[in-house]
C-alpha cells in the first residue's frame, strides 16, 4: 500500500504538456518554454511534449522537433524530456524517433497505432521497430478510447522482455484489472504511469508509479503533495487530495481534452491561444463551470502573470 517504493527512473509527476499558439495559429515556442518552466517550478519531474494534449495530430514534424528543441533548451537536465514520436505508421515512427533522439531528448512516448487497428502481434512488430531503432527509453501509450486498439498485458510484458529500452507505460485503458496484471508481472524498474487523472490514486494503491497529466498544468503542487503523502502512508490525506480534485478533474475532462485545459490555462495568463481544427472551442457552460474553479489557482500565479 505504502512505504519504500523505487522510484521511476523518468519520475512520478509528469506532465503532458500543451502547445501554445499564437495569434496566426502557428506554435509559440516563447511561450512553449514559458509553460515548460512554470511545471518544472511546480514539482514535475517530466514533461510530455507532442502528446494527445499537445495536438500531436495537428503539428507538423518539424513543429514537434522545434518544441522538443526549445522545451529542452528551457529546462535543462532539470526534469525528463520526453518527445511524442509514435503513430501508425511504424517508419514515420522510427523517423520522428530519430531526429528527436538528435535533440537531446530523454525519453519518447509511442501510442498504440490508431485507426489501422493491429492485432497483438503487429503491436509487438511495430513496437519493437521503434525500440530497435533507438537508445533512449520507449514509453508505450495505451489509450483505446482513441486507438481503437488495446495492448494487452502480455503483449507488453513480451515487448518489455525483449527489448530492454522499453521502459514503462502510460496506462488509459481505464481498466485497474488489467493495471494490475502489469503492475503484477512487470520487471524491476519498468514503470507504470496513469494516464487517467482521476486514476492516480487508485493506481498508486495497486502499486503504480504516478501519473502523466493533463491537470497538473492547473494543480501540480496538489498532485505532487498526493503523491508524497500516499508514499509516506498518509493515505487519508492523498484521499482528502483526490476528492478536492475530482470536480476539478471531470470538468476538465468534460469535453474533449485538450479543450478546456487550454482555455483554462489562457484564463491563468498563459498564452496557449485555441485547439487547432478539428477540435472545437470551449462551450460556453462549461466554461462558467470551469471558471470559478480557477480562482485558487489564478492566485497562486499571482495577478501580475494572468494580466499578461
Amino acid at each position: 500500500m505504502s512505504g519504500v517504493r523505487p522510484e521511476p527512473k523518468l519520475g512520478r509527476l509528469l506532465t503532458a504538456m500543451v502547445t501554445p499558439f499564437d495569434a496566426r495559429n502557428r506554435v509559440d515556442l516563447a511561450e512553449a518554454a514559458r509553460i515548460a518552466r512554470r511545471l518544472v517550478e511546480q514539482g514535475n519531474e517530466g514533461l510530455v511534449i507532442a502528446g494527445t494534449t499537445g495536438e500531436s495530430p495537428a503539428l507538423s514534424d518539424d513543429e514537434k522537433i522545434a518544441l522538443f528543441r526549445a522545451v529542452k533548451e528551457a529546462v535543462g537536465e532539470s526534469v525528463a524530456i520526453v518527445a511524442g514520436t509514435g503513430g501508425n505508421n511504424t517508419e514515420h515512427s522510427i523517423e520522428l524517433t530519430e531526429r528527436a533522439e538528435k535533440e537531446g531528448v530523454d525519453a519518447i512516448l509511442a501510442v498504440v497505432p490508431y485507426y489501422n487497428k493491429p492485432p497483438q502481434d503487429g503491436m509487438l512488430r511495430h513496437f519493437g521497430a521503434i525500440a530497435q531503432s533507438t537508445k533512449l527509453p520507449v514509453i508505450v501509450y495505451n489509450i483505446p478510447a482513441r486507438t481503437g486498439a488495446n495492448m494487452l498485458p502480455a503483449t507488453l510484458m513480451e515487448l518489455a522482455r525483449k527489448h530492454k529500452n522499453v521502459a514503462g507505460v502510460k496506462e488509459s485503458s481505464g481498466d485497474l484489472a488489467q493495471i494490475s496484471a502489469i503492475v503484477r508481472d512487470r520487471a524491476a524498474g519498468f514503470g507504470v504511469w496513469s494516464g487517467d487523472d482521476h486514476l492516480l490514486l487508485p493506481i498508486l494503491a495497486i502499486g503504480g508509479d504516478g501519473v502523466i497529466s493533463v491537470i497538473a498544468h492547473v494543480c501540480s503542487r496538489e498532485l505532487r503533495s498526493l503523491i508524497d503523502a500516499y508514499l509516506a502512508g498518509d493515505v487519508e490525506r492523498a484521499a482528502r487530495i483526490h476528492q478536492d480534485l475530482a470536480a476539478l478533474t471531470a470538468t476538465l475532462f468534460a469535453t474533449t481534452s485538450p479543450i478546456p485545459v487550454k482555455w483554462a490555462m489562457n484564463k491563468l495568463g498563459f498564452a496557449c491561444g485555441p485547439c487547432r481544427s478539428p477540435l472545437g472551442e470551449m462551450p460556453a457552460a462549461l466554461a462558467a463551470t470551469l471558471e470559478p474553479m480557477l480562482a485558487p489557482y489564478r492566485a497562486a500565479i499571482g495577478e501580475a502573470a494572468v494580466a499578461r
